[in-house]
């Protein structure tokens, strides 16, 4: 698995706040994440952000995306309904040690963050030659 998952109790609180969202910080920014071949590609849906307010930080393996959406009504705007979350919104993936952070490639389109990561040359599958005796044999690892 590309995602470490550490603390279960960190992770429903997450969710929680990714559900109910609190008045610091609001609920938004869900993810999807799989493996496409050799590349690990994760998407955030970030509608109505900018793509210069978007920062992409890696340190030791933790991904951090930050964003943030100003509201689009005025100062003396009356409000009828506000249900769109507005403010700075930030969330962060543990990445395993398989993946190659030095090369994510980011792309912003149709309010949709697409990340691809490729997996590191060293958690490749390769084959191993064994030499010894008349025939040669090679073994997957």
């Amino acid at each position: 698995m590309m995602l470490m998952r550490t603390d279960p109790f960190r992770e429903f609180d997450r969710l929680t706040q990714q559900l109910l969202g609190t008045a610091a910080r609001p609920a938004a920014m869900p993810m999807d994440a799989y493996r496409d071949g050799e590349t690990f590609v994760i998407e955030f849906d970030l509608p109505g952000v900018t793509p210069e307010s978007i920062d992409l930080d890696v340190e030791r393996n933790v991904l951090t995306v930050r964003a943030e959406r100003r509201p689009t009504a005025g100062e003396g705007v009356e409000l009828v309904a506000a249900e769109r979350p507005a403010g700075s919104f930030s969330r962060q993936v543990f990445l395993g040690e398989t993946l190659d952070t030095e090369r994510i490639d980011a792309a912003y389109e149709a309010g949709v963050l697409r990340l691809r990561i490729p997996v590191a040359e060293h958690a490749k599958p390769r084959k191993i030659s064994i030499s010894g005796g008349a025939d040669r044999k090679e073994i997957s690892s």
